[in-house]
């Protein structure tokens, strides 16, 4: 059984709603819109512009500020050879080696594309949160590994991952929750479905994060003690709420675990879930 939570529903509306406007930036400035197929795909970083100007798969249309993919041959190949050519103009933070969706403004894939490349061209990720609490009411969050690219050493929920190429969100959770905190599939039977609960957007310095947020709940029974497998988190501990609001209110989780653990706040506190705005794509 989930807990009931006792904490001002003000102070957690009025978080989610600082939250919610860090997680709504703009693009980049002269950003170009990432067309293919006559499809928007994403909003390319001004530097990968630059890189991927002589490009043979790309046109671009400077009055429109558009950059289009009009491949030779295979979409994958192009995406592929387009990955490559921004890892080595130094657009690339890290080559991760992994293959996402690359999604249209329909929600639709269209291609496979390195994971590393996603935010130079501003192209949507999918994550998907696990918000694991105890049986005594306490909350379990990890803290980012130091050697993380993106907000290294921020506290963040429990399993936080992206959904691969070609994978089902509940894989994904699935495969997250037993990297990141040792939890099999027969431990998380009893989790809520996988849900939407926000579509974000954030300026990095390698790009644009564009993001859409997933996140399901349970409650971990006490002889369960999440461990992390894949090195990516430094700590997990069992928090009251009452601390993990007081850590929120310092900003000390990332922007997209502060949406996840405030939605659920707030669900626990006022037995209906808060508006978040709109969640398309």
């Amino acid at each position: 059984m989930f807990p009931t939570v006792r904490l001002p529903a003000e102070s957690l509306q009025k978080l989610l709603l600082e939250t919610l406007g860090r997680a709504s930036d703009s693009p980049h400035d002269n950003s170009y819109s990432l067309m293919i197929q006559g499809e928007t795909c994403g909003s390319v970083f001004q530097p990968a512009v630059q890189a991927l100007q002589s490009h043979p798969d790309i046109r671009l249309n400077h009055s429109l500020k558009q950059i289009e993919i009009n491949p030779s041959g295979e979409l994958d190949a192009s995406i592929a050879d387009i990955a490559q050519s921004l890892d080595r103009a130094g657009c690339v933070p890290r080559w991760r080696g992994e293959l996402l969706d690359l999604w249209n403004d329909r929600n639709a894939s269209v291609a496979a594309i390195e994971r590393g490349v996603v935010r130079p061209l501003g192209t949507l990720t999918k994550a998907v949160h696990l918000n694991a609490w105890s049986e005594t009411g306490s909350l379990w969050v990890a803290r980012r590994s130091l050697t993380k690219p993106t907000d290294p050493g921020m506290c963040d929920t429990l399993v936080g991952g992206l959904v691969g190429h070609g994978e089902e969100p509940a894989l994904a959770l699935e495969r997250e929750s037993f990297e990141e905190a040792g939890l099999t599939p027969d431990q998380l039977a009893q989790r809520t479905p996988v849900r939407p609960i926000a579509c974000m957007q954030r300026r990095l310095p390698e790009g644009l994060q564009r993001e859409l947020v997933l996140t399901s709940e349970c409650v971990l029974p006490t002889a369960v003690t999440p461990v992390n497998q894949d090195g990516e988190s430094m700590t997990i501990e069992c928090l009251p709420p009452s601390e993990v609001l007081q850590m929120l209110q310092a900003g000390r989780f990332t922007v997209e675990a502060s949406l996840v653990i405030l939605e659920d706040l707030l669900f626990r506190v006022t037995g209906e879930r808060p508006v978040m705005g709109s969640i398309s794509v």
